[in-house]
Order: C-alpha cells, then sequence, then structure tokens
C-alpha cells in the first residue's frame, strides 16, 4: 500500500507539474492501489504542461497544450519538455483522450461522477482586451495569443485574416515575454524561422511582408517606465542581440523614478532587464544600425486604435505620455500628463496578459482575475466577492486546479513544477484522511472506490455521444507524420494544421 501511494504520487507530479495547460481535457485514471484492488481513478482536463506535469482528455487530437502551440517555434529546446511528458502519456495507468471537448462532448458533472477525483487543467483561452475604441472590429488588430496560435499552427487559428502584405510596422501592447515572442517571429531572419516547427502559411505570409521587404519596425508599448517591463533578462537579451537589429529607445523613456531606483536595486531581475535595454538602445545610437528596428515605447498608454475610415484596417495607436509613480501602497502606476501622439503600424498585437473562463458545474469562479478560486489547489466551494475568506472554508470535495487556472497566467513552463507539487500533496493528504477517518477502508474524496467506473465509464459517454477521441498512440501516429514531413521539407517538423486532416491521420484513413 505505501509502495503504490509513493508511485503514484511521483506519476501525479509529473503529470501535473509544468507550463499552463491549454483548455484542453485530459483525463488521466491510476490505481492507488488496496489491498482489495479497487482503484483510485483520477481525470485531469488539461494536457498542457500542467495537466502533463499532474497527467489526459484534450478537444485537439493533440497532447502537450501551450508547448506545442504557445511555445515560440525557435525555441527548440524548451519543446523538449515533450519527451518527458510522452513517457507519461505511455504509462500503461494512463489513458489519453484527445479531441474530447469539457462541456460538449461531456460535462463537469459527468467526470466528477465517474472520477474519484477531478484536477482542473485547462489553462487560459481568452484575452484581456485594451477596452479602448477601434480595438473591436479593425482589420489586422489581434490578441497576441491568437498571433502565437497563428504561428504555431493551431486548428484554431490558421484561418485568422491576419494580412502582412502591406505592414511595415507593428504595435505590440505589452512587454511580457509572449510580447518579446512576437517580436522576435516577426523581426528575425526568415531563413532561420523557416528551418523550426513553425506553420509553412506564417512562413509565407513573412516572406511577404511589406510587399517581399519585410517588417521593419516593431513597437513594444508599456503603459507603465522601464522598470515595470514583465519579461525576463534572458529572453530581452535574445532578442536584442542576436538578430541585428537596431534597438530605440528615447533617453526620456528610459528614466525612472526615485522609488522605483531602489526597487531596481533590490530586485537583480529588473536590474538586469534595465541595463540590457538601455546598454542596447545606448549601442544601436553609437553604431547608427539601420535596417530592422525594435523600438521600446514606454509611458505610453495606448487609448485609441486608429482606423482607415474607408479600408477598416489599423493604420496607427494613440497614446497617451504617462509618468510612473509609486502611490502608498508601493505600487506603480500610470499617471496621463494629457499628452498624446500616435504610433504608425499596420498590424496591431494585444499582448497584456491571458484569461481562463469558467465551464459549467465549477462551484466558483473569480471572473476579475479569471482563475478558479481555490486553497493550493483544493477548489472552494463558495468564494466571497469581497473581503477575506473564512478562517475554515468549504472545499468541493474530489475538484483540484493547478496551472493557470489556479494562479492565474504568469510564470514559465518550469514555474508549474511547484504548483503541481503543492496541488497533488493536497489530493493526496486528503486522500490518506479519508482512509484514516474510515480506518483505512477503501475510501476515497469522492465516495467509494467501487462507485467510480473512471475510463470505461467516460468511454461509455463517448461512444454514446459518438465522439471520435484520439488515444495517445494514435496521436504518435500524426506525430511521426508530421517529423516525417519536416525531414523531407528541411525542417524540424511539418504541423498538420487542419483538424480534419489531423483526425485522419490519427484514425488511419489517410
Amino acid at each position: 500500500m505505501l509502495r503504490a501511494l509513493t508511485v503514484s504520487r511521483t506519476l501525479l507530479r509529473q503529470a501535473l507539474h509544468g507550463a499552463p495547460a491549454t483548455h484542453l481535457p485530459l483525463a488521466h485514471q491510476h490505481a492507488f492501489a488496496t489491498e482489495a484492488s479497487n482503484p483510485v481513478r483520477f481525470c485531469i482536463v488539461g494536457c498542457g504542461p500542467a495537466g502533463f506535469y499532474t497527467a489526459e482528455k484534450d478537444r485537439l487530437p493533440t497532447p502537450f497544450g501551450l508547448v506545442r502551440s504557445g511555445v515560440a517555434p525557435d525555441h527548440q529546446h524548451t519543446k523538449n519538455v515533450q519527451n518527458q511528458f510522452t513517457a507519461v502519456g505511455k504509462d500503461p495507468r494512463v489513458r489519453f483522450f484527445g479531441g474530447v471537448e469539457l462541456g460538449k462532448d461531456v460535462s463537469l458533472d459527468q467526470l466528477r461522477g465517474l472520477y474519484s477525483s477531478v484536477v482542473l487543467a485547462y489553462g487560459a483561452e481568452s484575452d484581456r482586451k485594451l477596452g479602448v475604441p477601434g480595438e473591436a472590429g479593425t482589420k489586422n488588430v489581434f490578441s497576441a495569443r491568437e498571433f502565437v496560435w497563428w504561428y504555431n499552427g493551431h486548428p484554431n487559428a490558421t484561418s485568422l485574416p491576419i494580412d502582412l502584405s502591406n505592414v511595415e510596422s507593428v504595435v505590440v501592447c505589452g512587454v511580457g515575454n509572449v510580447a518579446l515572442d512576437c517580436a522576435r517571429v516577426l523581426l528575425q531572419p526568415i531563413d532561420r524561422l523557416a528551418a523550426t516547427d513553425v506553420a509553412s502559411h506564417a512562413v509565407e505570409a513573412l516572406k511577404s511582408a511589406n510587399g517581399g521587404a519585410g517588417i521593419k519596425h516593431v513597437h513594444l508599448l508599456g503603459r507603465r517606465s522601464l522598470a515595470q517591463a514583465a519579461c525576463t533578462p534572458k529572453e530581452l537579451k535574445e532578442l536584442t542581440t542576436e538578430f541585428d537589429l537596431s534597438v530605440c529607445a528615447a533617453p526620456d523613456q528610459l528614466a525612472v523614478s526615485e522609488g522605483e531606483q531602489k526597487e531596481i536595486k533590490k530586485v537583480r531581475m529588473k536590474r538586469r532587464v534595465v541595463d540590457i535595454i538601455s546598454q542596447a538602445a545606448a549601442k544601436s545610437i553609437s553604431e547608427d544600425v539601420e535596417g530592422r528596428k525594435l523600438h521600446f515605447q514606454f509611458n505610453r498608454n495606448p487609448v485609441e486604435v486608429v482606423t482607415d475610415s474607408s479600408t477598416k484596417a489599423v493604420v496607427g495607436v494613440r497614446v497617451e505620455k504617462s509618468m510612473t509613480q509609486v502611490d502608498s501602497s508601493g505600487k506603480a502606476v500610470a499617471v496621463g500628463t494629457g499628452e498624446f501622439e500616435t504610433i504608425p503600424a499596420q498590424l496591431v498585437l494585444v499582448s497584456i496578459g491571458y484569461k481562463s473562463i469558467p465551464v459549467e458545474g465549477l462551484p466558483s469562479f473569480d471572473a476579475n482575475r479569471g482563475v478558479v478560486p481555490n486553497v493550493g489547489g483544493r477548489v472552494l466551494l463558495n468564494s466571497p466577492k469581497e473581503g477575506p475568506r473564512p478562517e475554515s472554508p468549504a472545499f468541493a470535495p474530489g475538484l483540484y486546479v493547478v496551472g493557470w487556472l489556479k494562479r492565474g497566467p504568469s510564470g514559465i513552463i518550469g514555474t508549474n513544477l511547484i504548483d503541481a507539487e503543492e496541488t497533488v500533496d493536497c489530493l493526496i493528504a486528503d486522500y490518506e484522511s479519508q482512509q484514516e477517518s474510515l480506518g483505512g477502508g477503501e475510501a476515497v474524496p469522492r465516495g467509494a472506490v467501487s462507485s467510480v467506473s473512471g475510463r470505461e465509464g467516460l468511454m461509455s459517454i463517448l461512444r454514446e455521444e459518438s465522439v471520435a477521441w484520439v488515444s495517445f498512440q494514435q496521436w504518435q501516429s500524426l506525430d511521426a507524420h508530421e517529423l516525417e514531413a519536416g525531414r523531407k521539407a528541411g525542417k524540424v517538423r511539418e504541423k498538420v494544421v487542419e483538424l480534419g486532416a489531423m483526425q485522419q491521420i490519427c484514425h488511419g484513413s489517410r
């Protein structure tokens, strides 16, 4: 019993920890074996890194979520974590259900009835908006998530009307790592990008950008100062040093307040970010580099997406100049100056944060933060809209959360290791507590072990709904197909980007 529990804890941690999962249902069944050999069955909804680092059901035929559709194609070293996830997927105690959508093909209530415990790891599939005039309904204005999905070949984004043919200048609202990814894809030499697993339609669009001359300017907008840039030094240094770009930043936009200077001295990462941008800008001025330019626009708050009245296409972003001040609580805030300017752009990407959305059956959801209210990964039955939580909160039996859905869209892939370990520890502690309270019987957080049917019950529901799910072995057929196509094309992988074609390959009809 003790050995089986230890093995289970390890598998769950491997499956759960990792990066934020992308909203893909993933179902995992694993036996916490007891003397009576009754299994405890777990379902993990989402098969991105957070799901695999916990451990199976996915509305796409492909696993790995953010690693496949979110990590930039020129960061193949980051994607190597798929090897670890593949080992989990091959484990006989794990069953992957690809092509299954939570809320459509199966409900959360059904899953909770089928499994001893359900771990939600479906990540963030929506975006935070600027909320300014011209943002909605204007041609060539997209969220950064949509653009990332587009160049990574996500089936939901391949038909986006992204037109780069006349794009010379791009504005990216945000200065986080996703914004840097977008800038790097737009500005790096196309031959270098084409050798990765980037989607072929993105390569062709980038080749023809600006009438074939390529994109010349990318502006990264931060409404606060340089000291508040949300990117990390490693990604920033790569962007500013590896592609022979001219890095532009006006001296007055590199200034920081006295209060921020104190913060910079205390926080090494902030100090590195400030140094990298300042030094790159100074070097570009001294060398007078021509060609592609990366512009850092700090203390610039977007107030309007400017549109051509005849074509309804974006032509620029109007911004208000701001000052960054530290308020009484120590928080850096942007204060408008009443001065405005317009930055020319034929493409605008909004990169101010991802946001999770609720599914039917959740006992509570924080719409403002875009997270499921929880304590240590245990889902709260009720969460007060205001004020502190009660000292002894009530939890939804057998329901847990991990990844972006748990804490919000922050961190890198490795961030979720600690996150998942916390959730798994809570899940296992609940299981052990249930057993102890019943004298070591066959109890699980949601009822008797024999009362849940797990994967057998799920497969029965999917058959009734005529859902042709994809197994992990079938996904490996698609994986092999893409790798071979990539080898022939001289690139890492040639992704299949149409959902029907994916299904055909997985089910052996193509």
